[in-house]
């Protein structure tokens, strides 16, 4: 299992946001990891705790995590190699509450259920390794 980092390690403001999701998972996949999207808020409080406590420093050691900005314009090649906005993309996948995880595999698909909301800041780490932990399960076979 992952050890996530602690929590007093410095993290970015944030996180890489992907020009291509198509090859930010190609990218994950040759490394046999989950590629991690968070969808973000700007100002939200959890999306800063989640961001700065657990996926800046994991992002920081290697880990493939992207970040897509609710209600941004800017644009990124989605999973069909269309290109759309932030937005459009985080309407797609009705996303509705900030910050929510995806854990993507080969193609997109997203391997296990996802976190959203940011949970009591004691479990995050738990509840995010118990997830990557069982993304790699399937993504591993």
């Amino acid at each position: 299992m992952t050890s996530l980092p602690l929590q007093s390690q410095a993290a970015p403001a944030q996180l890489p946001a992907p020009s291509s999701l198509p090859e930010e998972i190609e990218k994950a996949m040759k490394v046999k990891e989950p590629l991690i999207v968070m969808v973000s808020l700007a100002g939200c409080p959890y999306c800063k705790m989640a961001r700065e406590s657990y996926l800046g420093p994991m992002q920081k050691q290697g880990f493939p995590i992207v970040q897509i900005d609710m209600r941004s314009d800017v644009s990124v090649k989605g999973l069909t190699g269309q290109m759309h906005t932030h937005d459009q993309l985080v309407k797609q996948w009705r996303v509705s509450i900030a910050p929510t995880l995806l854990f993507l595999g080969h193609k997109g698909q997203e391997l296990v259920e996802r976190m959203e909301g940011g949970y009591l800041p004691d479990f995050y780490g738990a509840y995010l390794e118990e997830r990557i932990a069982m993304a790699r399960k399937v993504l591993r076979g």
